[in-house]
């Protein structure tokens, strides 16, 4: 027997388990000296936090009072506050759309005598992409269905689909939420039968024997319907609060418009552009309804096409301006 054998054994185990015990240590004091010794690193780790939210004890959607003495509202209201919250990337360009689309919306809500907590169903509908249309077939920024964009008054057809437009597509929502508020007598029903239409809403109600939302069992979308709505308003009506910090000049603009009414057919939608000072893609910017790239016009409708007003074509964020000239930041 060689008695060397079982010392060479130990000596090769020994070098094995320094070897490795180095390596780790090279490992650990690299990660530790290049990341979280990092002088960048660590201000940065210092300023990163994630805090549980605070939810309120009063809060209304279309001046109902939300029940926040009940348990089961105040955890769906604080997973929707959490979710919209650190989701900043979605949340914050809500904020910037909002800026230029809350303005067109606004006063129509107003004039019509609906609540203007509905503009935030419309963002959170559409995220005010204009052109956004779902799997279902919904379009627009408050996503009607065609039979019921036709039903309240909407022009749609393969050239011109008034569901893009966001002025009328308004008015018409409006008449849609007044039509359900005489049905319901409630906008936080009115809200949650946008969603999930008013035949679900109706049959929830008598099977349940309930007569308002809160009390309600609705599926996973449903019944989250509202208390995403309410925590986009809480968010967007007081964002520092929850952590976005921004420039007013970060916002999308608010930019001026003029219109221009036509009654006759239009041959070629990229020629009219240049003769209005704009190009095709501005024309499309402003005029998602105008499905095609001509107007037949058959019957001489008369149609207001919207075009950036002069000066307004082309500018950067930094240069926009307010009326008095200034710059605002926030």
């Amino acid at each position: 027997m060689n008695i060397y054998r079982p010392l060479k054994n130990i000596l090769a185990l020994i070098a094995v388990s320094g070897a490795v015990y180095l390596t780790a240590q090279l490992f650990n004091y690299s990660t530790i000296t290049d990341r979280d010794k990092d002088p960048e690193n660590s201000e940065y780790m210092s300023r990163y936090n994630v805090y549980a939210l605070k939810t309120p004890d009063k809060l209304t959607f279309g001046d109902e009072i939300v029940p926040m003495n009940r348990w089961d509202v105040k955890e769906s209201l604080d997973r929707e506050l959490l979710v919209n919250t650190y989701w900043q990337s979605q949340t914050l360009l809500f904020l910037k759309r909002a800026n230029r689309y809350f303005p067109i919306i606004e006063p129509i809500l107003k004039e019509q005598g609906v609540p203007g907590d509905f503009k935030y169903l419309a963002l959170i509908e559409s995220g005010f992409v204009p052109t956004i249309k779902s799997p279902a077939g919904a379009v627009g920024v408050w996503q009607f269905m065609s039979g019921t964009a036709k039903d309240y008054g909407l022009e749609v057809s393969s050239e011109v689909d008034e569901r893009y437009n966001i002025e009328k597509a308004t008015i018409a929502a409006c008449k849609y939420l007044k039509d359900s508020y005489k049905k319901y007598g409630s906008w936080t029903l009115v809200a949650a039968s946008y969603n999930a239409g008013r035949r679900f809403v109706d049959k929830q109600l008598k099977l349940q024997d309930a007569g308002d939302y809160y009390d309600l069992l609705l599926g996973e979308e449903t019944g989250r319907y509202v208390f995403r709505i309410l925590a986009i308003k809480m968010i967007m009506e007081n964002p520092s609060a929850y952590g976005f910090k921004y420039r007013e000049s970060d916002l999308y603009p608010e930019i001026p418009t003029r219109k221009v009414k036509i009654k006759t057919p239009i041959k070629d939608f990229a020629v009219f552009a240049k003769e209005n000072g704009v190009n095709y893609k501005v024309l499309k910017y402003f005029n998602p309804w105008l499905r095609r790239a001509y107007l037949t016009n058959k019957y001489k409708k008369e149609y207001e096409i919207t075009l950036p007003a002069k000066g307004y074509i082309n500018f950067a964020f930094s240069d926009y301006k307010n009326p008095d000239g200034s710059v605002s930041e926030k």
